[in-house]
């Protein structure tokens, strides 16, 4: 068929009219207390204002070659974007994400059904999940957790021991440059391993560096462009080639890796010996019958270990990684971290009981998670009913941003924003200081279920390798603190020397 065709012709009139029909009333339907935004183009939105790389810049402003709108500064700490025909409400600053998720914390406790997270985990597990399935993942895995040691002094020898085999790996490098992402991954996720699983992997272990890079993959390619207009429009770019393919295959892989080792455990189970979470996941899973479909069942499982194994190592290694290249760039902070170890463990074991001992220390590591802004996003959130915030109608089941990037980077709360300043966590007297807009791991409903988990391994890494090692860059290298594209935000690649101090 040509263009001249009558029938094509007919049908293509059809279309367009279809089309303004259904934008009109989807204009029409917007209610008059809903957060006002930039005007949005028919079809795209405002897709013509994204930066698709890092949007999280554009939720906090605008700049293009033409103009320049800081969208907060005009419309307030509650506004609207639209990507496609997709709407979501934007929420910045302290002020306005504390009061949504801790003063409404219900109302906005939702996800939003977002393509490529539905494709990731069908609404199962933990990160992705919606009501009552949320809620049985969210209650099993904190008090499981908790009995492994989260929080105790069982977690904390699990730690310092996987401290000591990242020292020996680095020793071998006897100071000369080496790219720490693999490394560095692996010893964090060996501890979220050992609690999941109820054991460790060698660092070159091909099959944990195989789940690593699958893991890193997927954590890059769902921050990246071409994800962006897949969640647009799925219906159309699901067929267009691209990395957003690749998604489904490795998250298959890491699934079919987990079902063979749950499947392997059930055949070995013993209920009054209990050595891992998937141990008691089954055994609360036979405890469920006769209703074994109703949430502790095998695809929940197998989710449910794919996100505590995802978010248990990529945030926190990189936010190591971040820690490590800041202490690069800033050697003066280094020095006065490392007199702060000797003064107060000297060439003892670091242990937890330190850390209010060493405020310096302390406030650095904040300092290197506020400045790192690992999740600038935040995980989306979704109304869970309708609900009027600051003045404004959210309709159920609006997609909405907590964004922690404008909460982490707030001028109301902290000096220099944009610089890296241990300061903002200390007081005159250099005691650690709190500061109320410190949320890295987001609040509320939906905040990081591992928060005390991570908040040990950031400190027992973190001072475990400074008082062993000096870092340096390579010589020649410049050291870059532009965040790499993807979900989080890592350092850009680059290595790294690590002097031994003893």
């Amino acid at each position: 068929m040509y263009l001249t065709d009558p029938v094509t012709i007919l049908l293509f009139i059809v279309t367009c009219v279809c089309l303004v029909i259904y934008l009109y009333g989807q204009k029409k339907n917007i209610h008059p207390n809903y957060p006002p935004g930039p005007s949005c183009f028919p079809i795209i939105g405002n897709m013509h204002i994204i930066n698709v790389n890092k949007p999280y810049i554009t939720f906090q402003e605008v700049r293009s070659w033409t103009f320049k709108l800081k969208l907060a500064k005009r419309y307030g700490p509650v506004y609207s974007l639209q990507i496609g025909l997709q709407k979501m409400v934007v929420i910045c600053g302290y002020e306005a994400v504390k009061d949504a998720l801790i003063n409404h914390a219900e109302e906005f406790s939702g996800r939003p059904h977002v393509p490529v997270f539905l494709d990731i985990s069908k609404e199962h597990g933990l990160i992705f999940s919606n009501g009552n399935t949320w809620k049985a993942m969210r209650r099993f895995t904190l008090s499981t957790l908790r009995d492994f040691g989260m929080g105790k002094r069982t977690i904390e020898d699990k730690i310092i021991e996987e401290c000591q085999s990242l020292i020996n790996v680095f020793k071998v490098f006897k100071g000369k440059p080496f790219e720490n992402t693999m490394i560095m991954n692996a010893a964090v996720a060996n501890i979220i391993v050992s609690i999941l699983l109820g054991h460790r992997f060698d660092y070159d272990d091909p099959k944990l560096r195989r789940l690593l890079t699958i893991i890193s993959d997927i954590i890059r390619i769902i921050g990246s462009p071409i994800i962006l207009l897949y969640n647009a429009f799925p219906s159309l770019v699901r067929w267009l080639p691209g990395s957003h393919r690749e998604v489904n295959p490795n998250v298959e892989e890491i699934h079919t890796f987990i079902r063979e080792t749950f499947t392997n455990q059930k055949n070995q189970l013993d209920v009054n010996d209990q050595r891992s979470f998937i141990d008691v996941f089954l055994v609360k899973q036979t405890e469920e019958k006769p209703n074994p479909r109703l949430f502790f069942n095998d695809t929940n499982l197998t989710v449910l270990v794919t996100d505590l194994f995802a978010a248990g190592m990529e945030t926190t290694s990189t936010t190591l990684r971040w820690g490590l290249l800041l202490m690069m760039k800033y050697p003066e902070v280094q020095k006065k971290v490392q007199k702060e170890i000797e003064k107060v463990i000297g060439s003892g074991q670091p242990r937890l009981i330190h850390r209010k001992e060493m405020p310096y220390t302390d406030a650095v590591i904040h300092e290197i998670q506020r400045f790192a802004n690992i999740v600038p996003t935040n995980i989306p959130h979704a109304t869970t009913q309708d609900v009027t915030f600051r003045g404004f109608f959210i309709p159920k089941g609006t997609q909405v941003i907590p964004l922690l990037y404008s909460v982490l980077r707030d001028k109301d709360h902290f000096e220099k924003p944009e610089e890296f300043y241990p300061q903002h966590f200390l007081d005159s007297e250099g005691n650690l200081a709190n500061n109320e807009a410190f949320i890295p791991f987001s609040t509320g409903k939906r905040s990081c279920a591992g928060e005390t988990l991570a908040k040990a391994e950031l400190f027992l890494f973190f001072t475990t390798l400074l008082q062993n090692f000096t870092f340096q860059a390579p010589p020649g290298a410049k050291l870059d603190l532009t965040g790499a594209v993807g979900f989080t935000t890592p350092p850009l690649n680059h290595e790294i020397c690590a002097i031994p101090r003893n």
